[in-house]
């Protein structure tokens, strides 16, 4: 059962040939023997996950229709509230916290009968390209235990790489689902902003993040999506569209070759694997199109005002008054802000607030942040100019394989630049898949990017589907 897919767990439960129980129970076990080891959980849910089984199985045996998803294992990333568990962020100034509702995505998860198995870890308040920044400790790679499972989403993709979730939530605000698909070998798919709701999404920045799915395959993920994506009253900034189906119709497609994704930076192992892939996809009959984003050399920069900015404001919240970790010691209430803020924050956190709150400080908001902006706007037309002769952007998720724990930490900047490529998405409110397409020559997973138009997810999942079947599933998965 492990190795099964959600539709086949569905249909195992719906023919009554396999109970949800025995599947959640397989899971848990699974969990308990793998997550010492991968650390990809701050919190397992296993009763709540078994009394949802067990309605589940009563629905079944009542002949009741059952839910997209009934049966199937589930883990969410802990930055979306739930009232079964803790929601921390990962972080100490959230340690214990329990929310009074429940995110959007989690109710839609629950009507469509998933078993909710618990919470992933991240980097902290989704900040970071490693997980290493998680106030709990790292999470470890299924492929290489010395080795990253990407970020911020590491913990969710860690646990379906290993197994320990058929399906898993993450957010991506620069690229914290895809670059931890690409190094975990799993499907990753950021949806268009506006897709799927925020509602119950611990903001990190508002304008750049987006929750999407993690699954083994490209069917799964276009699976899950349809039960999160959606207009929700609660969430100004969802839209009113029908949720993106997968129908492959044999379509020819022109894909985008961007110049700048396979130059100075890229691994040339990566780059190799990526082209083959590509190059799979012209025998087939696809079209690869030379094309340029030239504002893509600025994306990062741009990225690291823009998101410092929003996270500055939003993560002014955490006060140590209202909720979260509050210090013991006795000082005065400017004291107290500071002093709970320095306890609670990590290193990370506390480096992008100072840069956003700098960012848009007086004498200084025209120089940064604005002109961040401008650059965003720049980085949408290059895309609005690309797609009108392709009908996706492909390339490299990551520039490098998945590196060791430990080796970029005390380089801010190099850690940055593993978002180089995926950033781009979140700035233009795209969608962008990541899918693995081969491995290195000593086992480590690398994955090929997809990008497309906005709100024509759609022809991504189909792409990613064409892509799947042309460079093959993931058949062997790591058992730590």
């Amino acid at each position: 059962m492990i190795t099964s897919s959600a539709r086949e767990l569905r249909s195992l439960v719906a023919s009554k040939k396999v109970s949800a129980v025995e599947i959640t129970r397989a899971y848990l076990d699974r969990i308990r023997a793998i997550d010492p080891k991968v650390k990809a959980y701050l919190a397992v849910t296993e009763d709540a996950a078994l009394q949802a089984a067990r309605r589940v199985d009563e629905k079944a045996a009542r002949g009741e229709p059952l839910g997209a998803l009934a049966g199937v294992p589930v883990a969410i990333k802990d930055n979306m509230v739930t009232r079964d568990a803790p929601t921390t962020c990962a972080s100490k100034i959230l340690a214990g916290y329990r929310a009074p509702y429940e995110a959007t995505v989690v109710e839609r998860l629950r009507a469509a009968d998933a078993l909710l198995l618990g919470k992933t870890n991240l980097d902290e308040f989704a900040m970071g390209s490693s997980t290493e920044n998680s106030a709990f400790g790292p999470t470890r790679n299924p492929w290489d235990l010395q080795r990253v499972p990407g970020g911020s989403s590491g913990g969710s993709a860690a646990a379906v790489a290993a197994g320990m979730a058929c399906l898993a939530l993450g957010s991506d605000t620069g690229g914290s689902i895809r670059q931890p698909a690409s190094f975990t070998a799993t499907v990753g798919f950021k949806p268009t902003y506006g897709r799927v709701s925020r509602y119950g999404l611990v903001a990190f920045a508002s304008s750049l993040d987006q929750i999407g799915p993690f699954a083994r395959d490209v069917e799964d993920a276009a699976l899950i999506t349809r039960v999160i994506a959606g207009k929700d009253p609660l969430d100004s900034t969802s839209v009113d569209l029908p949720p993106p189906t997968l129908k492959p119709n044999g379509r020819r497609f022109r894909l985008g070759l961007p110049r700048e994704y396979l130059g100075e930076g890229l691994d040339p192992e990566v780059r190799d694997i990526v082209l083959a892939a590509a190059k799979k996809l012209e025998a087939r009959g696809a079209t690869l199109v030379d094309v340029s984003l030239p504002t893509t050399q600025y994306g990062i920069a741009a990225y690291y005002i823009v998101a410092p900015s929003e996270a500055s404001s939003n993560l002014a919240r955490y006060d140590g008054v209202h909720y979260g970790h509050r210090t013991k010691e006795p000082v005065d209430l400017v004291g107290l802000y500071s002093k709970s803020r320095r306890e609670g924050f990590g290193a990370e956190v506390t480096r992008r607030i100072i840069l956003g709150t700098f960012a848009l400080s007086s004498g200084y908001y025209e120089a940064y942040y604005n002109r961040a902006l401008k650059v965003r706007r720049l980085l949408k037309q290059d895309f609005d100019r690309v797609f009108e002769r392709v009908d996706a952007v492909v390339g490299p998720t990551s520039p490098t394989p998945p590196f060791r724990l430990g080796e970029r930490t005390a380089d801010p900047l190099a850690m940055y630049l593993s978002d180089v490529y995926t950033v781009s998405a979140n700035l233009a409110g795209l969608p962008g898949l990541s899918l693995n397409c081969g491995f290195t020559k000593t086992g480590l997973p690398v994955a090929l990017q997809i990008q497309g138009k906005a709100f024509d997810d759609a022809t991504v999942l189909e792409i990613a589907l064409a892509v799947e079947r042309e460079c093959g599933k993931v058949t062997t998965w790591p058992t730590p």
